[in-house]
């Protein structure tokens, strides 16, 4: 059952939340209806975008229902690591990425395995998380060390110290804030085969107006209703701290998303979400400012005036 829109020019639209609101409730009831990879099925549009203004500590958070904001920072603290094997987060009891893995192995090894006990076996054995717990070469892997080689005979190739994409963005804010190639990109068509999921938000691009620091992601695939609010409290993290990282201010960040997609088994959750109003101005405030961008810890990042509704759930596609 459709739900009634809240006219344009309400004062009630002034909540930035209700740009989420208003693409969820226009692919819900406007988007085109396809089968996908999953084979679950999504409604779909092409070409969205959403911006919000991250000065003075704001963040986008959503508040119609909860988003474990410190589980989204335990990942892009992951990402920032390097690291491509997911024992490192279910020992922090993050299960963003553990479908993936146990798909594979129920596959292979025919066992019919809890996602409980498949993540507890990955935290204490080390041997079997080492085989079965890989993601292959995904986003950390090539924010951090994308791979390089080097020709040393006909048809001879060695691996040469992969490029540091983060590190450099640092290094290029920090001394040439005019320049248009502050990027950093997830897409390496070399390597996507051997991904468990090749990137999703695959473009991050930083411009620096003044003294503030804005980002724009570009997302190719976007499940709106479990993926987006993550997406976007990590592009306003890394801005944030990039900033401080780089003696900016942040400014603006810019959403566009490609493929923006409702899965159709999300009914319940569409529905409750899209009956709710948003409210509150979550802010977060970094602690102490590390040395470098790969040393913030969980503790460093404090969410305040963060009241959200009910959690919303919804099973994932894999």
């Amino acid at each position: 059952m459709a739900t009634a829109a809240i006219p344009l020019d309400s004062p009630r639209k002034q909540h930035w939340e209700w740009q989420y609101l208003d693409l969820m409730r226009r692919i819900w009831e406007h988007g085109d209806e396809r089968i996908d990879r999953t084979g679950v099925g999504t409604r779909s549009v092409f070409g969205a975008q959403i911006r919000f203004d991250l000065a003075d500590g704001a963040m986008p958070l959503i508040t119609t229902k909860r988003v474990y904001w410190k589980t989204a920072t335990r990942e892009f603290l992951w990402f920032l690591t390097g690291d491509t094997n997911i024992r490192t987060l279910c020992a922090q009891g993050v299960e963003i990425w553990t479908d993936w893995p146990l798909d594979r192995y129920r596959k292979a090894s025919g066992e019919a395995i809890s996602r409980e006990e498949f993540s507890a076996r990955i935290v204490a054995d080390a041997a079997f998380a080492a085989e079965w717990g890989d993601l292959g070469p995904v986003y950390g892997k090539q924010w951090t060390d994308w791979p390089v080689y080097s020709q040393v005979g006909k048809n001879l190739y060695k691996r040469d110290t992969g490029i540091n994409q983060v590190a450099l963005l640092v290094e290029s804010l920090r001394t040439n804030p005019g320049s248009r190639r502050h990027i950093v990109e997830g897409w390496n068509v070399a390597e996507l085969d051997q991904m468990a999921l090749p990137p999703c938000h695959k473009t991050y691009q930083f411009h620096v107006a003044g003294n503030r620091l804005n980002c724009l992601l570009y997302q190719r695939s976007c499940d709106v209703a479990l993926g987006l609010p993550f997406n976007l409290w990590g592009a306003a993290l890394f801005t944030r701290m990039l900033a401080q990282q780089c003696d900016l201010e942040p400014g603006e960040l810019v959403w566009l998303g490609g493929d923006t997609h409702l899965y159709l088994n999300h009914s319940e959750l569409v529905e409750a979400q899209l009956a709710r109003e948003p409210g509150g101005r979550p802010t977060l405030q970094l602690m102490r400012r590390p040395e470098t961008m790969f040393d913030y810890r969980i503790e460093d990042f404090v969410v305040s005036d963060y009241t959200p509704q009910a959690p919303l759930s919804a099973p994932v596609a894999v």
